[in-house]
């Protein structure tokens, strides 16, 4: 089973219209709020290298911010990467 996470946060608009696109898809998410612990903005950071949400993880793969999600999503990549459930 494919594994996603999303670091976010409750009010970021990006993160917002990001998980809206992924459950129009079909893709189950875990959501991980950066701005409730800031030990997960230190987790985010240290995984990513960046500072802004959301930031997007497939199966512990580094995907990108919503530009990059976003891309994968166009391309058609991000669903021959997923086992949607």
């Amino acid at each position: 089973m494919t594994k996603v996470i999303i670091y976010g946060s409750l009010l970021c608009p990006y993160c917002f219209i990001a998980k809206r696109t992924l459950k129009k898809l079909g893709v189950n998410y875990q959501e991980i709020r950066i701005n409730k612990n800031s030990s997960h903005m230190r987790e985010m950071i240290n995984k990513s290298g960046r500072f802004t949400a959301p930031q997007f993880f497939i199966n512990d793969e580094y995907i990108g911010g919503y530009g990059d999600l976003l891309n994968q999503v166009k391309s058609g990549e991000l669903i021959n990467n997923l086992v949607i459930d």
